[in-house]
């Protein structure tokens, strides 16, 4: 007999003579959860077809493939179908790890990694336009919606639950309707794709605050975005590149303005039901610390583009529009800033 073996034979006695029993590993088994589903019912699981499945995982196989296959070793994709079936059910991680095969603790350590690995991709999947032919046609989107011309993106935040992250700065989180939450800003195109995320605010920051101190004003500010316009609502600050609606409309071309303003901005908030339907988790709250959380938020961001570059099918039914009413912040108002649409549009009646 081996020394190995004696001391092992040794240590099973002492631990038998304490009345101790040592847990054995086991391995859980794991359904094949790509090929164990039709088309149908991995989207109605994962939220996501197969393709888009394959497509992400190609992207980040590389960054969350562990370096050995011993110890039973997750593949990459069924880290992604971990982390998307967390996503697709808002869920705590048990229950995805329990869908896995996983125990709770790797199925955790698997959403985080995924997450972070999808949400590096930012700078590929979440970017405003930037050449004049992406512009154009960006902006032939939002003219096909109500005849708005130069818009190149709509602007608005939405509140993720969290929960109480705790620390001095807690109250921070909670929002005026009193729960705890991320203030998401987010800019959209006509495809509802999002093509600029801000996720580091807490739910008590005004939608204007979180505005003046991003790097899409500073886009602007900057003339980066050549002859462009966002559109937002009276939360935010009216200036020449931010239009917002009249909040007292007097004549027809102006009630005009206000129809074809808020039909083309409205597409911001569709984005948003979009995005909430497609990844229950953002609705219903995430239970984890804020680095990942945040990680989730632009991970989800970025699936939900690919899905779009893939020309996945949208649930457009019933989408419930987040008609958040800001309160109206102090701002300097360029008077001047909504004459010329005024004036268009005043043309187009």
């Amino acid at each position: 007999m081996y020394f190995h073996e004696l001391d092992d034979e040794i240590e099973m006695q002492e631990i038998e003579d304490l009345g101790l029993n040592r847990q054995r590993y086991m391995v859980r088994e794991r359904q094949d959860n790509f090929h164990g589903w039709n088309e149908e019912q991995f989207f109605n699981r994962f939220r996501v077809t197969k393709n888009t499945a394959l497509h992400i995982n190609g992207l980040i196989e590389d960054n969350i493939r562990h370096r050995t296959d011993r110890n039973h070793a997750v593949s990459p994709l069924q880290q992604l179908l971990v982390a998307l079936r967390f996503y697709a059910c808002g869920s705590f991680q048990i229950v995805a790890g329990d869908f896995g095969g996983l125990h709770r603790t790797t199925s955790g350590q698997i959403i985080r990694r995924v997450s972070r690995a999808i949400a590096e991709l930012s700078p590929v999947y979440i970017k405003m336009p930037d050449t004049v032919e992406e512009m154009a046609i960006i902006k032939q989107g939002f003219y096909a919606i109500a005849r708005f011309p130069r818009v190149i993106g709509a602007i608005d935040c939405t509140h993720i639950r969290i929960q109480n992250p705790g620390g001095e700065h807690a109250e921070n989180f909670r929002n005026r309707k009193g729960f705890f939450s991320i203030n998401v800003q987010a800019v959209c195109d006509a495809n509802y794709k999002i093509r600029n995320i801000v996720c580091r605010w807490p739910g008590a920051s005004h939608d204007s605050h979180i505005f003046r101190n991003s790097t899409i004003r500073m886009k602007f500010e900057n003339n980066e975005m050549e002859n462009s316009i966002l559109l937002g609502d009276s939360g935010y600050p009216l200036c020449h590149y931010l239009i917002t609606p009249i909040n007292n409309p007097t004549n027809p071309a102006e009630h005009y303005f206000n129809e074809c303003q808020i039909g083309t901005r409205t597409i911001i908030e569709r984005t948003f039901g979009i995005w909430k339907r497609k990844f229950p988790i953002l609705s219903l709250g995430l239970r984890n610390k804020l680095p990942m959380c945040q990680d989730i938020i632009v991970a989800t961001a970025i699936i939900h583009n690919i899905a779009r570059d893939q020309n996945e099918a949208m649930e457009l039914d019933d989408i419930e529009i987040d008609q958040d009413n800001n309160v109206i912040a102090p701002v300097n108002v360029e008077n001047n800033a909504r004459q010329p649409y005024i004036d268009y549009f005043q043309g187009l009646l």
